[in-house]
This record gives C-alpha cells, structure tokens and sequence, in this order.
C-alpha cells in the first residue's frame, strides 16, 4: 500500500506493496471531476494573464485575427503545460491541494518533469478528439460542445474499468492520484 508520504516507499520496501494502490487512498471519481472542474475555473486566469499578455505583445486587436490565432492557441499550449509540469512536479496544483489530491509515480515516489510532461501530452485526449470536429469536418459550436462534454463523461467513467481506478491517461503515463493532504513547503 503507498501512503501519503514519500518517505514510505523506500528501499526497504517490497516493491509489490509499493506497486498497488489501496481503493481507500484512490480519490474517488466525483472528487476527481470536482478538481478537475477546479482546476479550470484556475486555468481560466491563467489563459486570461497568458492571452492578454500575448495580445499586447504582439498587437493582437481581437480572437478572430486568422495569422496570429494559432500562434496565440499555441502560446497557450506551452503555458498551460509549464503550470502544470510545474505543479505536478512538485506534487500538487493548486486544485489538488484543495481537493487532497496528490500525484505520484508508480512507485509512489514524486514526479518527475518529464514524467510530468508526457502526462501533460496525453492529457490531452480528455479534449482534443471532439475539440478537432470542428475544425476538420466543420461540425458547428454547439455540436462541439455536446461531444465535447460527452467525451469527458465517457473518458472519466472509464477509470471504473482500471484495476487501480485511475484515469487511462495516467496509466499510460506511469502516474496515480492519491488521497493526500496539502503537502508542506519545503
């Protein structure tokens, strides 16, 4: 069993205990979704600060500018994947300390940047498949929309068929979210 500590999977440990996670400290799926919500309602600011800097910057009058909308989606991209690669790095975003959700290796020890990228990347599969509808076959706004929110559904309710109750993105990664209380600074 990992607990919420790092300390507790060190070498002395057998590394079957260190590889299954007990049902008790898998947060549950409404919890999860409750962060995940959060943690847009955060992203929001970040994309406002990170838009608008980019807006002055390059002069960007409006959203529908076609030469610098890609440049601008792209902006955001890497943004959005320096806050979290940060975050998960060190353990936690700001959502997961508020919902004691902590993210770990396999292992249970912390994540590594580029563990935390690659989770980053395929991350993206909770959006991308119905976001790109649009613009590949034309499908209207609010078509995408209802996909869109459909697709997470189905996504988020395919962690009941991992053995481990972990969301699919992080098992290809080789992470896990813990129940864990907000980790101090150290």
């Amino acid at each position: 069993m990992v607990s919420s500590s790092p300390e507790a999977s060190g070498p002395d440990q057998p590394a079957s205990s260190a590889t299954s996670v007990s049902p008790s400290t898998v947060p549950g799926l409404w919890r999860r979704m409750a962060c995940w919500l959060y943690e847009g309602m955060l992203l929001f600011a970040v994309a406002m600060t990170a838009g608008w800097l980019f807006s002055a910057l390059s002069q960007m009058r409006n959203a529908v500018d076609e030469t610098r909308r890609p440049l601008l989606l792209a902006y955001l991209f890497v943004v959005f994947g320096m806050y979290f690669v940060w975050f998960w790095s060190k353990g936690q975003t700001l959502g997961m300390k508020t919902w004691n959700i902590r993210i770990v290796d396999r292992q249970g020890r912390p994540v590594t940047q580029a563990r935390a990228f690659v989770r980053y990347l395929l991350s993206w599969i909770w959006l991308l498949p119905p976001l790109a509808l649009h613009p590949l076959l034309g499908v209207p706004v609010v078509e995408t929309l209802v996909l869109l929110f459909g697709w997470i559904a189905v996504w988020a309710v395919l962690a009941r068929f991992h053995p481990e109750r972990q969301f699919w993105h992080d098992a290809w990664a080789g992470t896990r979210l813990i129940t864990s209380k907000p980790m101090s600074r150290r």
